[in-house]
């Protein structure tokens, strides 16, 4: 669906990735994880044809964004950490930027922001920045786009409403649709990434989907500081130490994305090394 091959880009002198190879596949959502500055964003913006690579190549389903041909805007949507929305009632919203997705869907709109408890009736003027990423959010996934960009979507919502964003992406997930999102509060959306990606300093540290993740190591609490000779990563609680370290008896646990995040950024070698045995 997605390939991106040796794609190298930069800000006027500033490089942010060389010879970046990826591939994204129909299914999926993917977790793309990083510090800020480290490309993420860039990324997507060259996925969605906002930027143009120096060198290499980037398709989406068989197209180059940059082109940005109408048959190729129609099937991505992208939702951007910052945006602007016009001063205008929903219903206006609605009718003037829908025709832009022929696929999308109306009552599934208004049921994206019922469960955000967005009255169909507001103004975009008279909301929150909260409320109104809300209402581009369920815009977004209404449109039925192939391909689903998102860049630090949690950013600005309360407690609740990230558990309501986590509701209406998890029912929005088919097998046609690409769904990537960028984002540093990893926590938010444990439950729905199964595949995580992480970027530093325009670099791939890694590329791996949660079930190898779990196959490959455990995450628990040691409570003997004996047991923590063989962690990759491991960090204090009340409880003890909750650590991360080679499954080497195939035991289940729960993947812990912010210590995977930072066992990988970390001890990335020895996490790689993993990987590759």
């Amino acid at each position: 669906m997605i390939r991106i091959q040796n794609l190298s880009f930069a800000y006027k002198k500033k490089p942010v990735f060389e010879g970046l190879s990826l591939e994204f596949e129909a299914g999926h959502v993917y977790g793309l994880l990083g510090k800020n500055g480290t490309g993420k964003s860039s990324l997507l913006l060259n996925i969605a044809g906002l930027l143009c690579p120096q060198k290499g190549s980037v398709t989406v389903n068989g197209f180059t964004p940059f082109e940005r041909l109408p048959v190729f805007l129609e099937d991505i949507f992208m939702v951007p950490e910052e945006f602007y929305l016009p001063d205008i009632p929903i219903a206006d919203f609605i009718k003037h930027y829908a025709a832009f997705y022929p696929r999308f869907n109306g009552d599934k709109f208004k049921s994206y922001i019922a469960v955000f408890e967005i009255p169909a009736d507001s103004t975009l003027q008279n909301m929150s920045y909260g409320q109104k990423k809300k209402v581009l959010i369920s815009f977004a996934l209404a449109t039925n786009a192939k391909v689903l960009l998102m860049d630090e979507p949690t950013n600005g919502l309360d407690i609740m409403s990230k558990s309501q964003f986590r509701k209406i992406l998890a029912e929005a997930l088919d097998e046609e649709r690409c769904i990537i999102i960028s984002t540093h509060q990893v926590k938010d959306l444990e439950n729905l990434i199964d595949r995580i990606t992480v970027i530093d300093e325009g670099k791939i540290l890694f590329d791996q989907n949660v079930d190898d993740i779990t196959k490959k190591l455990s995450f628990r609490f040691a409570y003997d500081n004996s047991e923590l000779a063989n962690a990759l990563y491991s960090e204090s609680s009340l409880m003890g130490n909750v650590i991360v370290e080679p499954n080497v008896y195939g035991e289940e646990s729960k993947l812990d994305l912010e210590l995977l995040y930072k066992a990988i950024v970390t001890n990335s070698a020895k996490i790689a090394n993993l990987f590759q045995s």
